[in-house]
């Protein structure tokens, strides 16, 4: 007798955003969530090397896992953030677009550390949207989840700049 396993695969869509007119509808509203990425230590590590911070709680495995707090090495707060174009693109898809521009970000507050081999994804809201002189500012609300953790790694407003074509 075989068993199989059998899983539900729900299918992700993307919001198709062409301008400010067809984000505005969206203002104030759950955007959805990106798929889970894992955080592997070849991934800390290099972040580690690009930003020059080697701090043994990130990349020492045996010492962080003697004496961290942690059971092992945790990611940067900063790798964590770095994800967010990457998920947010998974979350929303613009067209007729010139150029995105990262533009800040507010009441960032990391609440749990990303152990390595985790997974994490994007939770966004659009908390507010506005023409500035043809320059669309996006602000959203995020929240990096890890998988089968109640307590997010960090939450944030990120502000896009969109300069449709």
């Amino acid at each position: 007798m075989s068993y199989f396993r059998h899983e539900i695969i729900v299918a992700m869509s993307k919001i198709t955003i062409t301008g400010f007119e067809d984000f505005k509808q969206y203002e104030g509203k759950e955007l959805g969530q990106s798929e889970f990425l894992g955080i592997t230590q070849d991934q800390i590590n290099q972040f580690a090397d690009a930003t020059l911070d080697h701090q043994w709680i990130h990349t020492d495995p045996d010492r962080a896992a003697k004496e961290g707090g942690f059971g092992g090495p945790i990611a940067h707060g900063y790798l964590t953030l770095s994800i967010v174009p990457h998920l947010w693109n998974q979350i929303i898809e613009v067209h007729n677009l010139k150029m995105m521009i990262n533009y800040g970000i507010e009441k960032l507050k990391f609440n749990q550390p990303v152990m390595v081999d985790q997974e994490v994804r994007l939770h966004a809201k659009l908390q507010s949207l506005m023409d500035l002189r043809g320059i669309t500012k996006a602000e959203v609300s995020c929240k990096l989840e890890i998988k089968d953790n109640p307590k997010p790694a960090f939450q944030a407003t990120v502000i896009f700049l969109y300069h449709f074509e």
